[in-house]
């Protein structure tokens, strides 16, 4: 997929969140699935929700409640988490001391790693 054709998957993406129209959503995403990998899936629907994320939060919540399928979803978890570690890293938290990573993939902080994270 070229950069034009992955604007225009964005664009599309994230005005079927901003529809709130499951339907259309959904159609969306099991076309993505036919093309691309789960991750490709993931980080295209991350992009998605970072357009909307300051012009219309109600439709990215409604999108993480009811659009994205779970699979999906723990693919968005991972990577979000893979971010977060290396940001708390850059920040000179230690992994092990400051953070973890359950079995599931739940990203575990001590309370000055959880500072970190919500001021950033």
């Amino acid at each position: 997929m070229n950069h034009l054709e992955l604007e225009q998957e964005i664009g599309k993406m994230a005005r079927a969140m901003m529809t709130r129209n499951s339907l259309i959503g959904k159609d969306l995403i099991a076309d993505l699935r036919v093309r691309l990998p789960v991750d490709s899936v993931a980080a295209l629907m991350i992009v998605s929700i970072e357009r909307l994320i300051w012009s219309d939060s109600e439709s990215v919540i409604w999108s993480l409640s009811y659009l994205i399928p779970a699979d999906v979803m723990e693919e968005i978890r991972r990577i979000t988490a893979l971010v977060v570690c290396k940001r708390l890293m850059g920040k000179g938290f230690v992994l092990g001391k400051d953070f973890s990573i359950d079995a599931a993939g739940k990203l575990l902080l001590s309370q000055n790693a959880h500072r970190a994270v919500v001021v950033a």
